[in-house]
């Protein structure tokens, strides 16, 4: 009996040490490979797995109920055929007209996080020749948004995320700090935020006053570095200092986190710069 019992416990812990914390905690969104996700899903899909990620965000290919042109289940089957999970949506679309069906595609492709990217109903602004962001100053109305929104993901059985840029940190013409707001006037049982560490250390906000003034809101963390210059970086190339965030993820809240570059430069590829990112994640700790 006594030799059972060791042999149970020994492969107890076999089992134990196979559940990778990587595979149930980090992923990758698929906005960084957004170009190659249009040329080639299946290539640039098999390469994300080949790097290790496991859990896949998807955005920027969500059109006419459809991801990357694949029906909603089939684009599930096409992710956990190759080992992933399905974690989150952007959704940026979004209005109270396609809502519902919105949250039912979402949930048929298996995601377990909807997020909106973005100030939606055309609350968000692009300024091109200047290339910076923005948002109306109608808070009132975009938290409004949120709740109803986050409201309904709950009764369909999957959760809301905001996701954040810079200009959320920074008082508005009303004088009205957006993040602040949308934290103080939305419900945590159907709304909490996906934390971009980038944007909020480019606004000169800082992420840890955040976990210590809203304890448990920020579920989902997009992880990219900064250069010297203030550009996109893969993670462990830059200046954000990841481990003193890390420290205090339970603080935080934080379940999930994803690697991200929204662009790159001197001539490196999406799929280099998530492949250093992957690196710079188990080097700093992440997993």
């Amino acid at each position: 009996m006594k030799n059972i019992l060791v042999i149970l416990l020994a492969f107890g812990v076999a089992l134990i040490s196979c559940d990778k914390p990587a595979e149930r905690y980090g992923g990758v969104t698929l906005y960084t490979v957004r170009n190659n996700m249009k040329a080639n899903p299946d290539s640039t899909l098999q390469a994300l797995a080949d790097i290790g990620y496991r859990n896949i965000e998807v955005a920027a290919g969500y059109s006419d109920g459809k991801y990357f042109g694949m029906a909603p289940a089939d684009f599930k089957k096409k992710l956990t055929d190759l080992g992933f999970t399905p974690l989150s949506a952007h959704q940026n679309e979004i209005t109270f007209d396609n809502v519902d069906q919105i949250i039912a595609d979402v949930k048929a492709a298996g995601f377990q996080y909807l997020v909106i990217p973005v100030p939606p109903m055309g609350h968000f602004r692009f300024n091109a020749e200047t290339r910076t962001l923005n948002m109306s100053d109608s808070v009132e109305f975009v938290t409004d948004v949120l709740n109803r929104v986050g409201k309904k993901c709950t009764q369909a059985g999957i959760k809301m995320l905001y996701h954040n840029h810079d200009f959320e940190f920074k008082p508005n013409a009303n004088g009205i700090i957006p993040m602040d707001y949308f934290l103080e006037h939305t419900d945590p049982a159907h709304v909490n935020f996906q934390l971009d560490l980038y944007w909020i250390t480019k606004a000169g906000g800082d992420p840890l006053a955040y976990f210590k003034k809203y304890p448990g809101r920020f579920k989902i963390w997009h992880i990219k570095d900064m250069d010297s210059q203030g550009r996109f970086a893969p993670v462990g190339t830059g200046t954000i200092d990841f481990k003193g965030i890390l420290a205090e993820k339970e603080l935080a809240g934080m379940e999930y986190f994803i690697a991200e570059q929204d662009m790159t430069f001197d001539g490196m590829t999406p799929i280099q710069s998530v492949t250093i990112s992957y690196k710079g994640m188990k080097d700093l700790g992440f997993y």
